[in-house]
Formats: C-alpha cells, sequence, structure tokens
C-alpha cells in the first residue's frame, strides 16, 4: 500500500481517537472546545506516531528519542493548526463544534500530516 494511503488510514485511527476523546470532553466533562480538542488531538497524535514510526515508514529501527521530538515539534504545530481552524470555523463561520473539528482535521490529514511526517519526522535516507 502507498506510504500516503497508509498515512491516511492511520490518521483515520488517531481521529476516532481524537475524536472520542473531545467529544467526552466536551459533552461530558464540560471543558472548553479549544482544550478538548487539544486533549483529543495530543491521543490521537500518540497513537499515529506509533502507527507511523512502526507500519507506515517503518523507521522502528531508527531513534525513538530523536523521532518523538521531532514528532513532538511537528504535532504542536498540527496542534495549533487545527485549534485555529476549529476557533476560526466555530466562531467566525457559526459552524458546530463537531462539524469545525472534521473539517479542520480533514484539511490537516491530506496536508500537513502526510509531508509533515514524510519529509520531517521520519526522513528517511
Amino acid at each position: 500500500m502507498h506510504k500516503y494511503l497508509k498515512v491516511q488510514v492511520s490518521s483515520l485511527l488517531a481521529s476516532l481517537a481524537d475524536f472520542l476523546v473531545s467529544i467526552c470532553l466536551v459533552y461530558a466533562l464540560h471543558f472548553w472546545y479549544i482544550y478538548a480538542n487539544a486533549v483529543g488531538n495530543l491521543s490521537g497524535n500518540l497513537i499515529q506516531f506509533f502507527l507511523s514510526r512502526n507500519w507506515v515508514f517503518k523507521t522502528n529501527q531508527s531513534n525513538l528519542l530523536n523521532q518523538l521530538g521531532k514528532y513532538s515539534l511537528f504535532w504542536a504545530g498540527n496542534i495549533l493548526l487545527q485549534a485555529g481552524l476549529v476557533y476560526l470555523l466555530k466562531e467566525v463561520c457559526g459552524m458546530g463544534f463537531l462539524v469545525s473539528k472534521t473539517v479542520a482535521s480533514i484539511l490537516a490529514g491530506l496536508t500537513y500530516n502526510y509531508y509533515g511526517q514524510k519529509l520531517f519526522v521520519f526522513r528517511q535516507g
């Protein structure tokens, strides 16, 4: 399977965890949606890191701490990007939280996530 498709599959699985955590935090525990979004992103990021390292890019022989450091920088950017998009779509465009989170996740998943992982985090040779 092409790496781009594998990244999308791993992103989908990570997004499921992200959304589950975010939804629970917003609707069950009444967290502010931006905080809930960040915590959800973090949980999904951990899943995606290990899927990408071991399945997508197969770089599990590389230095774990080095990759985790790069991934942390990469995902800090992703969390800021998605938080900004969720806020903009919800507050400026009037979309609901779940719709804005879905749109932000799709946009980030199809662009930033694949290229950031391929060119920065799991770069080979």
